[in-house]
């Protein structure tokens, strides 16, 4: 979907790309946006700070030129791009002229899990925005739609990056300072935007349509209808994808008999469903989770409890990408863990050491140029070394095919914060892991 979204923009004229993260996703993001021929920049957050923050920094990134700034989310489906193209041309002339953009969707039906943007006059091709409805319950939304003036709030916005900034100032004074002190003392290492933790930590949280759009006189609505969704949870992800005769969706290795209506992910395991109708079940490489359609927006619920428990799974995934490729945890114990990575060809792992674990590699697939303290060796399929703990190592894909290896880790202790990494190619000698 992420990448969706930046194919979105490709037949409009579009300077570059900022790609606005999570720090600890910079890696899969960057991933993501290699096929992206637009020049990207990708802008760390140490801390999730909602959509008005995460804007200002982006708006104040790109002052210098005072672009006009097209807003948009990578978990949105948008069926027709002309539609949506065109409903961006039509924007530009008011988002030029200083004016706060809104793109509000034509309701298809009274829908409760949307908020509303109720239009007031016309404006060019836009209308002034009213009001900013929250999510309402179903007697409202049908009043809504039969007024014929309230559109979905599809939170994607054009305005210019100092507009923004300076209505940012006006109504949230403490978000705009908190922002300009954290992207002042920014810097550049190895291709991403880093804004340190320490000045980001106190910036309030809230999103744009509370921090701006709702107080601001000069929001200006254009109405839509490019077969847009906002796939907030896996009800509308099945909403959107194409089903079989019974109406079930599945992606993976599955069994259905006598299922309706279900929506079924299987991303390492064979799901076998029964009898059933209108359930989510997403099998993961951490997880298995099955709730009917009707209350899988409550998987925060879920979530807070594993957060509650202490359990692991609401943070720490089993495959894990990194810059030079990914390691999958397939098992591990109290004193031993093992893990099948993945290096890209031409990549290579940091020099490190580690204190507490000692660890053996056995090469599946490919050639690996391994640094075993003084020695550097190749090896082949079937092939392994032993390196104990303190001895310093590194391994490298020489070759232009992918490389795996099963990697044994024992030890007293085997977290990923005993890596003491003495050269690394990537920057992460004095970034996190």
């Amino acid at each position: 979907m992420l990448q969706e979204t930046v194919s979105r923009i490709s037949d409009l004229n579009v300077d570059s790309l900022v790609t606005i993260c999570n720090e600890k996703h910079r890696f899969f993001v960057a991933d993501q946006l290699r096929a992206s021929e637009k020049t990207n920049h990708i802008i760390l957050e140490p801390v999730g700070r909602n959509t008005a923050p995460a804007i200002a920094l982006a708006a104040f990134k790109e002052i210098g030129s005072d672009p006009l700034l097209l807003v948009l989310s990578a978990d949105h489906v948008i069926k027709d791009m002309a539609a949506f193209n065109q409903a961006v041309i039509d924007a530009m002339p008011l988002a030029e002229k200083g004016k706060l953009v809104t793109f509000g969707i034509e309701p298809l039906w009274p829908d409760v899990g949307y908020g509303y943007i109720q239009r007031g006059d016309p404006v060019e091709k836009g209308f002034e925005v009213t009001s900013f409805r929250e999510k309402p319950d179903k007697e409202t939304a049908e009043s809504y739609i039969e007024t014929g003036r309230y559109l979905w709030n599809s939170g994607m916005f054009l305005f210019k990056a100092s507009r923004y900034l300076e209505e940012l100032n006006t109504f949230r004074n403490d978000i705009y300072e908190a922002c300009k002190k954290a992207a002042s003392s920014s810097f550049e290492d190895h291709g991403f935007t880093w804004i340190k933790g320490d000045e980001f930590q106190d910036c309030p949280p809230e999103s744009i349509d509370f921090a701006v759009m709702e107080n601001t006189s000069e929001a200006v609505v254009f109405p839509v209808n490019p077969g847009w969704s906002d796939i907030g949870s896996w009800s509308s992800l099945w909403d959107v994808s194409d089903k079989d005769q019974a109406g079930n969706v599945t992606l993976g290795d599955s069994i259905l008999h006598d299922t309706t209506n279900s929506y079924v992910r299987a991303d390492d395991k064979l799901v076998a469903m029964l009898g059933v109708d209108n359930l989510v079940v997403v099998a993961t490489k951490d997880v298995v989770m099955v709730a009917d359609k009707n209350n899988v927006h409550e998987v925060n619920k879920v979530a807070q409890r594993l957060k509650d428990s202490s359990r692991t799974e609401w943070e720490f995934h089993r495959e894990v990408r990194r810059p030079w490729g990914k390691y999958d945890s397939v098992q591990g114990g109290e004193r031993h863990q093992v893990k099948l990575i993945t290096v890209n060809p031409g990549a290579k792992l940091s020099l490190q050491k580690h204190r507490f674990r000692s660890e053996h590699w056995i090469v599946v697939s490919g050639v690996a140029r391994a640094t075993n303290g003084e020695d550097t060796f190749l090896m082949k399929e079937n092939e392994s070394t032993y390196i104990p703990a303190g001895v310093v190592h590194s391994l490298e894909n020489p070759s232009d095919e992918i490389l795996e290896i099963v990697e044994v880790q024992t030890g007293s202790y085997l977290g990923e914060d005993d890596i003491i990494r003495l050269e690394d190619r990537y920057g992460r000698v004095q970034q996190e892991s």
